[in-house]
C-alpha cells in the first residue's frame, strides 16, 4: 500500500515539472512557440532546439490533401519574415527633404504616433500642437506634406482628403485635375458632373485611389499561421494541426553516468513531453470544435458552444482552456478563424451571436449597391432568418463590430466601384 503511494506521488510531481513547462507552452501562439521552448532549453546542452520555418507551408484545401504554397525558399521566408508596420516605414521617411528641421521632424514623428491602422490622422491638430508647444498651423503645414509621402493619402482625415493627397501624385491635365478634385469634394453627388466630358475619365482616376490608404498593411498583417487546417477529401471533413511550423528538439542522449546528465536528460524529455502535450490538447480541441461546428464547415450557422462543454470533456479548469484556444486560428474553405470564434453565448438555444453577425455580412455583401439595406431592414431580415426578435440598436451593433459603414456611407462608396 505504502508503494503504491509512493509511486503515485511520483508520479504527480512528474506531472508537476512537465506542466510548469506545459502551460506557457500550450498558451503560446504559434509565432512565439520556438522562442518559448528555445527559452527553456538554454541553458541545456542535450537540447538542440530548430527552426520549424525551414519546412515548406502546408496549405490545405477542398478537394485535395494538400496544395504547397511557394515554390522555393524566397516565398518561405517572406512569408515568415516580419513585415515592416506602416508606422516603421514611415519613419523611414522623414528625411531632410521634406521635414528639413529639428522641429518638422518632431511634429512629423507625432502625427505618426495618432494615425490609425488604416493610416489615417485620428487625433485633433489643437491637442498634437500643445504636447509639442507649438502652433496649429505648424502642425497642420506638416502635415499636408504627408501627402508626398508613401503610402499615398497616408495622414489624411477622411477618405475625400484621402483621394485629394492622392491625387496630387497624378500628372495630369489641369482640366481633369480640376474636376477630380470637385467630384472628390462631392463624393455623395458626383453624378452632378456627369454632363462633363472627362467625366468618366475622371471617375476612373477616383476609382483607382486606394482607400484605406494602408490597405497593404493591414493585408500583410492578416497575413496569419493557423493553428489548423480543416479541409474536405474524398472520405469527408477533416482537421490537420499545423505542425509544420512546430519547432524541432533533438536531444542528446551521452553514454556518461553523472548526475548532472541525467538531471539535463530529465529536463529535455520535459520539454519535448510539453510540446506533445499542447500538440495532443490542441488536436482534441480541434476535433471537437469541427464535431460541434460541422454544420459551419458545411457552410451552416454556428451553433452556440461554452468553455465549460470543453472543460468538462477534458476534465481541465476553464482557465487552461482559454489559455489553450487564446491567440490560435483555424484555416477552412470560409477562410481563417480565431478558435474563440467558435465560442459565442447564443442568441438563443439555435442560434449563436457569430451566425447573427455571419449572415448579416452576407446580406450586406449581397445587397442591392443603388439602395444598400437601411439597419431597421436588416434587423427584420435577421429577426426572419433565425425567428429572432432583435432590436435595430442590436443590428447597429454588429454592424459596427464588423467595421462596416451605415447605408448611407456605402451608398457613397459603391459610386465608387
Amino acid at each position: 500500500m505504502k508503494l503504491k503511494a509512493t509511486h503515485q506521488v511520483a508520479n504527480k510531481q512528474k506531472l508537476s515539472h512537465v506542466l510548469q513547462s506545459w502551460l506557457p507552452i500550450l498558451k503560446a501562439d504559434i509565432e512565439d512557440l520556438e522562442k518559448i521552448v528555445k527559452e527553456y532549453a538554454k541553458d541545456n546542452p542535450l537540447v538542440e532546439v530548430k527552426s520549424g520555418y525551414e519546412r515548406e507551408y502546408i496549405q490545405k484545401t477542398s478537394g485535395s490533401k494538400s496544395q504547397t504554397i511557394g515554390e522555393n525558399k524566397n516565398y518561405i521566408e517572406n512569408l515568415v519574415t516580419t513585415q515592416n508596420t506602416l508606422y516603421d516605414f514611415l519613419y523611414e521617411q522623414v528625411s531632410s527633404s521634406l521635414f528639413p528641421t529639428q522641429k518638422s521632424q518632431d511634429i512629423a514623428y507625432k502625427i505618426i504616433e495618432n494615425l490609425d491602422e488604416e493610416g489615417y490622422f485620428c487625433a485633433d491638430v489643437e491637442e498634437v500642437a500643445q504636447s509639442l508647444q507649438v502652433s496649429s498651423d505648424e502642425v497642420e503645414k506638416v502635415r499636408q506634406r504627408f501627402a508626398y509621402l508613401e503610402p499615398l493619402g497616408v495622414g489624411a482625415k477622411d477618405i475625400k482628403e484621402c483621394f485629394l493627397f492622392q491625387l496630387l501624385d497624378l500628372e495630369i491635365d489641369d482640366a481633369l485635375y480640376d474636376l477630380c478634385a470637385l467630384m472628390i469634394q462631392n463624393l455623395d453627388q458626383m453624378s452632378q458632373y456627369k454632363n462633363n466630358p472627362l467625366y468618366d475619365k475622371a471617375l476612373k482616376t477616383i476609382q483607382s485611389f486606394k482607400n484605406p490608404p494602408a490597405i497593404e498593411f493591414l493585408q500583410n498583417s492578416s497575413l496569419i499561421k493557423p493553428d489548423f487546417f480543416v479541409f474536405f477529401d474524398d472520405k469527408g471533413l477533416h482537421i490537420e494541426l499545423n505542425s509544420d511550423y512546430y519547432p524541432i528538439i533533438e536531444v542528446a542522449n551521452p553514454d556518461i553516468e553523472h548526475e548532472y546528465i541525467k538531471q539535463k536528460l530529465k529536463e529535455a524529455k520535459n520539454i519535448v513531453d510539453s510540446l506533445d502535450m499542447r500538440k495532443a490538447t490542441l488536436k482534441k480541441i480541434g476535433l471537437m470544435i469541427v464535431e460541434y461546428q460541422y454544420d459551419f464547415f458545411l457552410g451552416g450557422n454556428l451553433r452556440p458552444l461554452q468553455l465549460q462543454d470543453f472543460a468538462e470533456e477534458f476534465g481541465y479548469n476553464i482557465s487552461t482552456i482559454s489559455r489553450a484556444i487564446s491567440g490560435k486560428y483555424l484555416s477552412c474553405d470560409r477562410g481563417v478563424y480565431e478558435l474563440k470564434y467558435f465560442f459565442s453565448s447564443g442568441q438563443n438555444e439555435d442560434v449563436s451571436q457569430n451566425s447573427v453577425k455571419q449572415k448579416l455580412k452576407e446580406f450586406i455583401e449581397n445587397e442591392d449597391k443603388i439602395k444598400p439595406y437601411s439597419d431597421q431592414m436588416l434587423t427584420d431580415m435577421i429577426n426572419a432568418e433565425f425567428n429572432l426578435n432583435l432590436g435595430r440598436r442590436t443590428i447597429t451593433k454588429y454592424r459596427k463590430q464588423l467595421d462596416i459603414g451605415s447605408s448611407s456611407d456605402r451608398k457613397k462608396f459603391y459610386k465608387l466601384i
